[in-house]
């Protein structure tokens, strides 16, 4: 009985002084002490002066200061000869969005004409909403809806774009607007519900040539550009 009594005292001591010792390593929490860090709870609390508290985030306007760098310019004016009319539109809107580059836009948008020229042909409503504004995306609706009136269907293959420049550009409001003639190369046939081809041709590549307009809000969150007017000059 002795003997338990001993090693449960000596048991007993040991944890006091190992307590004792963590404590002093450790420290006590006081209350204070700054929470783990998360890097995503992080950037969701760096919100300016003036955020609302309900999570909503205030965009802040630009500073009178923000300017588009030295080299955004001299984008611009390698791009078109500094002084004309598309070189002083082009650099409105750069002053309006300072990431703005002429040769970025021009790659978007021969990315974005082939996507909407496949998804018309397809009769693919979600990518044109996405990409079109209420107005053309309207018109070309009316178009895709009249085509299934009539069973009809398209087979279009894209060849290629020879050729895509800025002819335009100015800024509307807040609004930027850039108008580029593109050039490009397609295979495309309209079948009836019989399969017998009705315009087009399956067979051989056509050259079309399109004025196409492109508009966003410099305001905007959304760095998309949609496309607001279409012309063909074929």
């Amino acid at each position: 009985m002795g003997s338990f009594d001993f090693v449960t005292v000596f048991f007993f001591v040991a944890a006091v002084i190992i307590f004792l010792q963590l404590r002093n390593v450790l420290g006590r929490r006081t209350g204070n002490e700054r929470p783990p860090f998360d890097p995503y709870s992080a950037r969701e609390s760096e919100q300016a002066p003036g955020d609302n508290d309900d999570g909503k985030v205030i965009t802040l306007p630009r500073r009178d200061g923000d300017q588009p760098a030295d080299d955004t310019f001299a984008a611009i004016d390698a791009y078109c000869e500094a002084g004309t009319e598309l070189n002083d539109g082009l650099r409105a809107i750069a002053s309006a969005d300072t990431d703005f580059d002429p040769e970025d836009f021009v790659t978007g948008a021969k990315t974005a004409y082939e996507m909407i020229v496949t998804a018309f042909a397809e009769g693919d409503r979600k990518t044109l909403k996405s990409l079109l504004s209420k107005e053309v995306y309207d018109g070309f609706l009316s178009v895709i809806k009249e085509r299934e009136q009539k069973s009809e269907s398209v087979k279009s293959t894209f060849v290629g774009i020879d050729k895509a420049d800025i002819v335009q550009a100015e800024m509307k409001g807040s609004e930027a607007h850039i108008t580029l003639r593109i050039v490009s190369q397609l295979i495309t046939a309209t079948y009836d519900k019989g399969g017998e081809v009705v315009e087009g041709d399956p067979e051989s590549v056509g050259e079309v040539n399109d004025v196409w307009t492109f508009a966003r809000d410099t305001k905007s969150r959304d760095p998309n550009w949609k496309l607001i007017a279409t012309e063909s000059e074929d």
